[in-house]
Parts: structure tokens; C-alpha cells; sequence
């Protein structure tokens, strides 16, 4: 962003817009910890956030360091542009953010009592104790003490003891897991994507054939597990895939490059160079930048990239040559 004004950050009440914070936004005295900072549009902040309330309303908007807000950091439902958080974010009470025409970007951990996102990716994994996703991809994990409600979202997995979902849900990973039976609405489908050729596909080249997305039947691809001690006994149901993805234990997943995509996509700004999966089939090269990885997962999301079924068979005849 071009043609910012540099700001120092005083008063109690902090609005943004236009402005360029070389330094973090933390409070020095004690009236400043009941701050509000708003940040109406394009701007930077370099350091860490701590204030009572933080309001972005539209973008373009990044800010490099962590974020804490006492009560509530809030991503207006009609912002636009690009809101970029590229550190940890955290609020004692809640984390929202419902705008379908931002790409908000959270480029590492969320944690809040509640937290409520709409189109929004998440490098990292999410911690709350209620948590709604709604068209969102999740590259970590999801992981409520309460509730989780899903729609059209792709997930590395989860774990809470009530999970809702609802139309397309996509995991990353092979298992996910809830303390009592998933609540699935009529319209729902799940996949996995822990065989799904990602690297291929993010270089755009065609798709390995014995690769590709796993179908889950939600009552048959579950495992009822009790654990007991002296005192108390829990029971977790497991929505897996483990066995399918043993079967296929042979192929050389490795080739995928699913990990180095993933972990990328976690590491995202930790990182001090960006790395790519190699050259394509037309000899160009893509970075694994958040960005890229976030446009190419929603394209996955939205359809914009098919990911084949994957085959359910194979010839113990080529395993054993193998």
C-alpha cells in the first residue's frame, strides 16, 4: 500500500485509516487498556495489538504482529479488499468475522471464548469454546470445548463434544472426532483429501491417477471408543478413513507433496524465504505463499478445481511387483 501517513498511537480511542503504525499498539498507562482501536481502511500496523475492542470495517488491512483484544475483535460484515493477520490472534470473549467480499486471512492460531468466521482462511488451527465456520478453510484443526457448527468448509480436522454440519465438508487429515454423534444435515457430504493429489494440483498439473478424494459415509466410516479410569468414563466417536488410507499404504504418497504444502501453509510468515513445490508441467514455478495457498484452496472450495474420487480398487498382483 501505497501513500500511507506514519501515526503515533496515542489517546484512548484510536482510529485508523490511511495510516501506516511502525510500532505495536499496546497500552502504557492504565486508562489505556479499556482502548478502542477501528481501523476504517488501508492500513499497516508492524507490531503487536492490544486494545479492549478492535473494529476493522473494511480493507486493505495488515497487521504483522499478534492481536489481543479484552472484548471482541470484529471484521465488518461489509468490508472489501484484503484483511491480513499474520500472527496469533486471541480475545477473551470473541473473534467474528462474516464478510463475504474481504479475503480475511488469519496466518496462524485463533483462540476466543467464541468464534464466528465467514470466507475466511486460517493457517493455523482454531480454539474456542463455541465455534461457527461458515465457507471457511481451516488448515489446522478445529477445537471446541463446547460446539462446532460446519458448512462448506474445508478442515484439517476436529474434536468438541457436539459437531453440526452442513453441505460440502473436506478433511485434510485422515480422522476427526466428536464426544457425542455428529448431527449431519440431509444435504451434507464429506470427503477426505489425505490421498487427494494437492501438490499436483497447486502447480496445476493433472492429478496423479491413483490419487484423489475419499467419499466418507458418516455412519459406516465411524468408530465408537470408550475410555474408563477409576472414576469417570468417556466416549468418543472417530470419523475415519485410517483404513482406506492403509490400504493404499503402497503408493508412493510422498509424491503428493501434500505435507510440505500443508506445513508451508502453517509455517506461512515464520518462514524467512517462500519455497515452492518445483517446476509444473510447463516449467513455471508458484511460491508457497499464504496467499497463493489460500486462493488455491478455496478455488478447491468452491469448485473451481475438481478433485477426482479417488479408484476403490486395486491389483494385489502390481502391489507385490511393487
Amino acid at each position: 500500500m501505497d501513500g500511507l501517513k506514519e501515526i503515533r498511537v496515542n489517546g484512548n480511542d484510536l482510529k485508523l485509516n490511511g495510516n501506516l503504525v511502525k510500532s505495536g499498539i499496546l497500552p502504557e498507562k492504565i486508562t489505556e487498556l479499556s482502548r478502542t482501536v477501528t481501523i476504517q481502511k488501508d492500513t499497516i500496523v508492524e507490531g503487536a495489538v492490544y486494545a479492549n475492542k478492535i473494529t476493522v470495517e473494511s480493507g486493505n488491512v495488515e497487521i504483522k504482529g499478534a492481536v489481543f483484544a479484552q472484548q471482541e475483535i470484529y471484521v465488518n460484515s461489509s468490508a472489501e479488499g484484503t484483511v491480513s493477520f499474520l500472527k496469533s490472534v486471541a480475545s477473551a470473549k470473541s473473534v467474528t468475522s462474516r464478510a463475504m467480499n474481504a479475503a480475511v486471512s488469519f496466518c496462524s492460531d485463533v483462540n476466543a471464548k467464541e468464534v464466528t468466521l465467514t470466507n475466511a482462511f486460517v493457517a493455523g488451527s482454531v480454539y474456542a469454546d463455541d465455534v461457527v465456520l461458515d465457507n471457511c478453510v481451516v488448515i489446522g484443526g478445529v477445537f471446541a470445548t463446547n460446539t462446532i457448527e460446519l458448512k462448506d468448509c474445508i478442515i484439517g480436522t476436529f474434536n468438541a463434544p457436539s459437531v453440526n454440519s452442513s453441505g460440502i465438508i473436506q478433511l485434510l487429515l485422515p480422522t476427526a472426532f466428536s464426544q457425542e454423534r455428529m448431527i449431519v444435515a440431509a444435504d451434507t457430504k464429506f470427503f477426505n483429501l489425505s490421498l487427494a493429489d494437492l501438490g499436483g494440483l497447486f502447480k496445476g498439473n493433472q492429478q496423479a491417477p491413483e490419487s484423489g478424494r475419499i467419499p466418507m459415509n458418516i455412519d459406516a466410516d465411524n468408530v465408537k471408543t470408550s475410555l474408563t479410569d477409576e472414576n469417570t468414563q468417556k466416549s468418543y466417536y472417530s470419523y475415519t478413513v485410517v483404513g482406506k488410507v492403509l490400504a493404499a499404504d503402497m503408493l508412493d504418497v510422498d509424491k503428493f507433496q501434500n505435507h510440505f504444502l500443508l506445513t508451508a501453509a502453517a509455517l506461512g510468515t515464520q518462514l524467512l524465504k517462500a519455497y515452492d513445490l518445483g517446476p509444473s508441467a510447463d516449467g513455471t514455478t508458484k511460491p508457497l505463499t499464504y496467499e497463493n495457498i489460500r486462493e488455491f484452496f478455496f478455488a478447491i472450495l468452491r469448485g473451481q478445481i475438481e478433485i477426482q474420487e479417488i479408484s476403490g480398487s486395486f491389483s494385489m498382483g502390481e502391489l507385490l511387483r511393487d
